[in-house]
């Protein structure tokens, strides 16, 4: 059997296992107290994604990672509270397409490690801090303004709420 097509399906497996996570972690969710009640939270959808960057390589990676930030963005749609395009752009870019996307760069990061395993562990952790930043940078450029709950200064609310999940 063709290779490409192989990848293709196993991508496209990973694509949907995130989605079905994302969907259990929701539900799960729903029977407890949100403290994330300006969206964000605890899932384990990212697995699936730096899982296939690390089977097929950088491109099939950030393939499947922008798919499902498309689908995530499709289904998990929530309208900002953007006063311009151009915030509105920024917001769709850093909390759903670069979001997800930068999970296929895993690779990238774990490349300069001999030992492989250490290499999984410190480019499953820099994805996830990048995932981070764009979610912190989306809370205090545009979300911070709106929802403060008395934080004075929205940077440090943007990063506590963010590394709270």
């Amino acid at each position: 059997m063709n290779k490409k097509v192989i990848c293709l399906c196993e991508c496209a497996v990973m694509i949907a296992l995130a989605f079905i996570f994302d969907l259990l972690s929701k539900g799960i969710s729903s029977f407890f107290p949100n403290p994330w009640i300006n969206g964000g939270g605890i899932t384990i959808a990212m697995v699936p994604l730096i899982f296939i960057s690390f089977r097929h390589g950088l491109s099939w990676g950030l393939i499947t990672a922008f798919a499902y930030s498309a689908i995530q963005l499709i289904t998990g749609w929530y309208a900002p509270p953007a006063g311009t395009p151009i915030a509105f752009i920024l917001c769709v870019l850093l909390d759903y397409i670069l979001a997800f996307t930068v999970l296929g760069c895993a690779p990238v990061f774990a490349r300069p490690f001999k030992n492989k395993m250490l290499g999984y562990g410190v480019g499953a952790f820099t994805v996830c801090i990048l995932r981070f930043v764009c979610s912190f940078l989306s809370g205090a450029i545009l979300w911070g303004s709106s929802i403060s709950w008395g934080f004075e200064n929205i940077w440090l609310y943007s990063f506590v709420y963010n590394i709270s999940y």
